[in-house]
């Protein structure tokens, strides 16, 4: 795009838009979301900006309408397998909060300098002030939903000290920390936050077929790890977490139906609250929220075969992970059984080696195993064959040791690699890895059932899976709806 697009972008209040760019109003010094409702600035008074962080390093200040830090993030860190969009994911992660710039560029195998280089060029700020802005956001939450002492969400939303959180809030929403918590409603925040959690809104763009994740996620939910409560339209999916600092747990409602808001209902119980931007990113990749469903209906509507379906369902998705460690050993308990057959492996493996939570809450009772505890373990318990049952040790040990490393940032091409060089892992279940752990857009099962049968049932072959590129994973889910 250029200027004068973008222009038009925000002139017609386009919210395809919002994530991907920002505009910055010179005369009022705000900066906003391209779908902001406010009155249109003049053209002369307007500068485009690739992200939030490189608005506030300008010297911007947050619209406090339409609040720009709360938009999705944009779907093109998803699509790209560069350094940038690697360490936007990792970023996201909060690996520069937990191990700093050098941490950041150690996992993506660049020197800081390199890092530093290329954010600055496509985004206009660094690691660290990319961080800062997720910071600020994170602290914007805590003070407008808890009643939490301020010093105390200091240190929990990352900042270093309280005179750098004052600063950075005065900076970056023109407000005092007392100041902005005073413009929430006090019926918004919960009280106290031990009991009530944090309440969100995951925010997401277009169209969101909330029904079909929602059925996705509760046909293979975990007992002890997972569950979903209520009737559909109004269900709850809930899950532990385990995080960098601690556990949690999340709840997110489905509210299907709402189309006059672009977001989900959400509730984090966390037991260090340093963990909050993380979970709130794992989040979004397990509900897929940082889509782009208007460019995915744009490339895959007009497909023969393929075009009617996904005019059927606007805004399916495609699930990811909480957790890649997990996904991964779950794709290899689903290794040629049914998806109901895989989830009773997974309930007798994480009643057998999962960490028992301090207390039960509901149906939720473990964490789900790490890896390591597998290395070792002899898995009689799952009733299944000793070659899988030794595939499972073997990733277990992998994962462990680092010799598969699945983070947000990794190279996807070299961790496919790695998972098809263990015994026992074949291109369904390294793909299948790659588009739910590793968050992958473009990934096809050419082998899987459900999909041949997909493509006989549109008249479509293999080959024409080609033209479905980047958005190869969507066109699979369409498939997999097909035929079910």
């Amino acid at each position: 795009m250029d200027d004068d697009s973008r222009y038009e972008a925000v002139r017609s209040r386009d919210e395809r838009f919002d994530g991907v760019f920002f505009t910055a109003v010179l005369t009022t010094g705000i900066f906003c979301r391209p779908s902001c409702p406010a009155t249109t600035p003049k053209r002369a008074n307007v500068r485009f900006l690739p992200s939030a962080a490189a608005a506030q390093g300008a010297g911007f200040r947050a619209c406090r309408r339409c609040r720009p830090d709360a938009v999705p993030g944009s779907a093109e860190w998803n699509v790209r397998a560069d350094l940038v969009g690697r360490a936007m994911r990792l970023i996201g992660d909060g690996v520069v909060d937990r191990e700093g710039v050098a941490g950041l560029a150690d996992r993506l195998g660049y020197s800081a300098r390199q890092v530093q280089r290329q954010l600055v060029a496509e985004l206009g700020a660094g690691p660290i002030a990319l961080a800062r802005a997720g910071r600020a956001h994170t602290a914007r939450i805590l003070l407008q939903t808890t009643e939490l002492p301020i010093t105390e969400i200091a240190f929990a939303a990352g900042f270093a000290s309280v005179r750098q959180f004052n600063d950075t809030l005065r900076e970056v929403y023109d407000r005092t920390p007392s100041a902005l918590r005073a413009t929430a409603p006090a019926a918004g925040r919960a009280e106290p936050v031990e009991g009530a959690g944090v309440p969100l809104r995951l925010a997401y763009r277009g169209a969101y077929d909330a029904r079909q994740v929602f059925d996705f996620l509760a046909r293979r939910a975990l007992p002890g790890v997972e569950e979903t409560l209520g009737a559909p339209g109004a269900r709850t999916y809930r899950r532990t977490l385990a995080l960098p600092h601690g556990s949690g747990i999340a709840e997110v409602a489905e509210s299907a139906g709402a189309q006059d808001r672009r977001w989900l209902p959400c509730r984090l119980f966390l037991t260090d609250l340093r963990d909050l931007t993380c979970a709130v990113q794992r989040l979004r990749r397990l509900f897929d929220l940082d889509a782009d469903p208007y460019a995915v209906a744009d490339r895959l509507g007009g497909r023969p075969g393929l075009g009617p379906l996904v005019a059927r369902a606007p805004g399916l998705r495609s699930p990811g992970a909480v957790s890649s460690d997990e996904l991964a050993i779950r794709a290899v308990l689903g290794q040629q059984v049914t998806v109901g057959a895989a989830r009773t492996l997974g309930g007798r493996l994480v009643a057998a080696l999962g960490k028992p939570l301090g207390r039960p809450d509901g149906g939720l009772t473990h964490l789900f195993p790490e890896p390591a505890a597998l290395a070792e373990a002899e898995l009689a318990e799952l009733g299944m064959p000793e070659s899988r049952r030794a595939t499972l040790r073997t990733l277990g040990a992998a994962l462990a040791d680092g010799r598969v490393q699945l983070s947000p940032g990794v190279d996807r091409d070299e961790a496919e690699r790695r998972l098809r060089a263990l015994r026992g892992i074949g291109p369904w279940t390294a793909g299948y890895v790659r588009m739910r752990a590793l968050g992958d857009p473009d990934v096809f099962l050419p082998g899987d059932a459900g999909v041949r049968h997909g493509l006989a049932l549109i008249g479509a072959t293999v080959a024409d899976a080609e033209h479905w590129r980047p958005w190869r994973s969507y066109a699979l889910h369409h498939l997999w709806r097909a035929t079910s």
